[in-house]
């Protein structure tokens, strides 16, 4: 009888700790500031936590058993299911930054999505895995950080104005001078044919007199006829090599600054990168030569244009500033800067290289920080390579490193892959599950 009392105490003393441990999982749950959802092995939700359900305005009892890809969530699938760890994310699961999703009030936004495999056995991670979901939303972040880049781009091209004012100004200068020098050289060049029409009226009459030829002469001495017949065509070739100049400048200012796309779409490379050296020349031009050494037959690359040009231009005006530092104020020669373009292993990469002093090594760690910076007060925000870095890794799932020698200079390479991390085929075709519905079959967990 002791004994009989004594298994229902501890049977009791367990059932109380269960149901604390199922309390305090369930408080857990709720306190977690990110949306949680597992997923089981049966491909239904199993587990839809208080966040989850104010993230996407869905209650946790509408959805907890049905299907996965039923649940109502209106996000970018195609970019969810690809990062599921038997899609090539690894057993160790991955993560889906700024996918775009259907706020409860209609609004567009974008979440952060880790994606891990639940372990409960020592099976293999594959179509029939168990996987758990942490979305956080992070739509503030990414207007903020589009404002950032925007204003940084507006800054880019204030600094910019001066210098290519002071291009167009140069081009323009001899284009002004050649049309006053063709103006004043077709005064004389019409007195000339004044005098030889006059002649040739007067040749209708009788025979042209000795006195008519000297004046004839006299008049293209005075014109300079020979010295005109050299100097024209050269006014001429000049005034439209410098009008072509011209339109290079406002070509590469206006391919520059457009408007930048939200969409990855394939892009010209290297068209870009001419562009924008043409645009930065005024910074470059007293104290290095800049040499491009692009692939010809680099493939269109998806990407964010009007960020990959600022990304360039970044990297190009810090690579001037660094070889201006290094020879002082008065150079007596000049440094050099070297872009190329190369295919490499399903990368496309761009270095951009300078002959500037180096990074020291106690600060490499640092240089991709936001806000960090050597330059002098009032020449540098420490922006520009955290905007690089975000651009290159965080939009567009690419590489941004860098190789440096104290004295001798550095190179950044920028490696981005040939297909489009979205998903996209790269050529702008459209996407099987690229909208915010599902996919109609629940294979898609399987073949997405």
């Amino acid at each position: 009888m002791e004994n009989d009392w004594s298994g229902t105490v501890d049977a009791k003393d367990a059932n109380d700790r269960l149901s604390q441990a199922h309390e305090w999982t369930k408080r857990l749950l709720a306190s977690i500031s990110s949306a949680l959802i597992g997923v089981g092995k049966d491909q239904t939700v199993g587990q839809w936590n208080p966040a989850a359900e104010k993230l996407f305005g869905i209650p946790a009892n509408d959805v907890i058993g049905r299907p996965f890809l039923e649940c109502g969530v209106q996000w970018d699938w195609s970019r969810v299911l690809e990062s599921l760890p038997e899609n090539g994310g690894g057993d160790s699961g991955l993560s889906a930054n700024n996918v775009s999703y259907k706020r409860p009030d209609g609004s567009d936004g974008f979440l952060d999505i880790r994606i891990s495999p639940i372990r409960g056995g020592n099976e293999e991670v594959g179509v029939q895995s168990e996987f758990l979901f942490l979305a956080t939303d992070v739509t503030e972040q990414s207007i903020l950080q589009a404002q950032l880049l925007q204003a940084q781009k507006l800054e880019s091209i204030g600094q910019l104005a001066a210098g290519v004012a002071h291009e167009i100004n140069t081009p323009t200068q001899y284009v002004g001078d050649n049309l006053r020098f063709l103006n004043t050289s077709f005064a004389d060049i019409l007195e000339c044919v004044k005098v030889f029409r006059e002649m040739l009226d007067k040749a209708k009459e009788g025979p042209v007199t000795d006195e008519m030829l000297a004046t004839c002469r006299e008049e293209m001495e005075n014109a300079d006829i020979e010295y005109l017949s050299e100097e024209i065509p050269k006014a001429l070739k000049q005034s439209i090599e410098g009008t072509d100049r011209v339109s290079e400048i406002v070509l590469a200012m206006k391919e520059f600054s457009h408007p930048s796309t939200k969409e990855i779409t394939p892009f010209n490379l290297n068209e870009a990168i001419g562009s924008t050296v043409t645009v930065a020349r005024n910074e470059w031009k007293y104290v290095s030569d800049l040499e491009l050494d692009l692939d010809p037959d680099l493939p269109l690359v998806p990407c964010l244009p009007g960020e990959f040009n600022q990304v360039v231009l970044n990297l190009v005006v810090n690579a001037a500033h660094a070889i201006g530092e290094k020879l002082g104020e008065s150079p007596v020669e000049k440094g050099k800067i070297v872009v190329s373009t190369k295919l490499e292993e399903g990368y496309a990469v761009v270095s951009i290289s300078d002959t500037g002093a180096g990074i020291p090594e106690e600060i490499r760690d640092r240089i991709l920080d936001p806000f960090f910076t050597t330059k002098k007060v009032g020449k540098g925000t420490g922006q520009g390579l955290a905007i690089a870095r975000s651009v290159v890794v965080d939009k567009l799932s690419g590489e941004l490193t860098f190789d440096s020698e104290v004295g001798k200079g550095t190179t950044f390479h920028i490696r981005l892959p040939l297909e489009n991390p979205d998903g996209d085929d790269g050529e702008g075709g459209d996407n099987e599950h690229s909208s915010s519905e599902a996919p109609e079959t629940a294979d898609a967990l399987s073949t997405a």
